[in-house]
């Protein structure tokens, strides 16, 4: 079966004769009918009935037309973005855990390239996810976090998948809550300031393990616990149950609001934030641009944090 077969038959479908067909595919009546009649016998179908009036998709072919126009459709993609000079320029692909200094990067990266044609993607996932995005190449770079706790067990993860880890900085622990929150008053709170509170985690989807999560303490039992799949429901839920979340402290008044405050947390721990590439192959020059996005947005907060 030829891509141009299927021209050939959709062509016949829409004109509603071979002859018409013909004359707008610019080949010979015979030749069609040829080419037609053999992709029945390899396909194994009757694709059209003949008359003398013209042609009309049988039942089987009518299924046939439907997949063989999404065939296509995808090769008339596949052709107008590698073929000839006006293909997209930039494509650039990035998975993370849920971080808004990634987005506010992502957003300053995206503005720079608003001019051009691209292809970018970002994917807020599970740690997991992460890993398997960079290991088959849907994204370029993953970022997330290693500490004490989870660091031999990410660190083997990622050495499997033949992935290379690259620190970015380390962050102390913060909580994030609710403005009108019990705690908001604290200049700082501590594991036992929390417990009364429901805490909040994204979820892990089939690989939860405790090592897989984005928080840290998150061995630590609580009475109240509640996983979410997204960071805008965390928020909400924050600001609504007046919960918590154990991260960075990194957050974007833009993308965030302001009803969310960062307080710093007693813990002996530390997050350290980096990202994953594929240890076989260079970075793209996009993804290089990103990097100094990303930590120029970095240095920025620590420096307004006093860090």
């Amino acid at each position: 079966m030829k891509l141009q077969q299927l021209r050939y038959v959709i062509q016949v479908a829409e004109s509603g004769s071979l002859t018409a067909a013909a004359e707008k595919l610019f080949v010979a009546q015979p030749s069609l009918s040829k080419a037609v009649s053999e992709l029945e016998r390899e396909m194994d179908i009757t694709i059209f009935t003949r008359s003398r009036t013209g042609v009309i998709p049988t039942e089987d072919g009518m299924r046939f037309l439907s997949r063989a126009r999404q065939v296509i459709e995808q090769a008339d993609l596949l052709e107008g973005e590698y073929k000839g000079a006006d293909r997209i320029r930039r494509v650039f692909g990035i998975s993370t855990q849920h971080y808004a200094f990634v987005v506010n990067a992502f957003v300053s990266l995206v503005r720079e390239y608003d001019r051009n044609r691209y292809e970018f993607s970002l994917r807020e996932t599970s740690t997991a996810g992460i890993i398997d995005d960079v290991r088959v190449q849907r994204s370029e770079l993953g970022v997330l976090y290693r500490c004490d706790f989870n660091e031999s067990v990410i660190s083997n993860v990622v050495k499997s998948a033949d992935l290379h880890f690259v620190p970015l900085f380390r962050a102390k622990p913060h909580v994030f809550v609710s403005r009108n929150s019990p705690l908001a008053h604290l200049e700082r709170v501590t594991l036992a300031d929390l417990a009364p509170y429901p805490r909040l985690s994204y979820d892990q989807g089939i690989r939860n393990s405790l090592y897989y999560a984005e928080e840290l303490h998150i061995a630590e039992a609580v009475d109240k616990s509640i996983v979410v799949t997204d960071r805008a429901t965390l928020f909400n839920l924050i600001i609504g149950l007046d919960g918590y979340t154990i991260s960075s402290g990194i957050l974007s008044e833009d993308l965030n609001g302001s009803q969310i405050i960062s307080i710093p947390l007693e813990s002996p721990e530390h997050m350290e934030l980096g990202y994953v590439k594929r240890a076989d192959r260079p970075l793209s020059s996009v993804a290089e641009r990103y990097l100094q996005l990303l930590q120029e947005y970095v240095n920025e907060y620590q420096r307004e944090a006093g860090e």
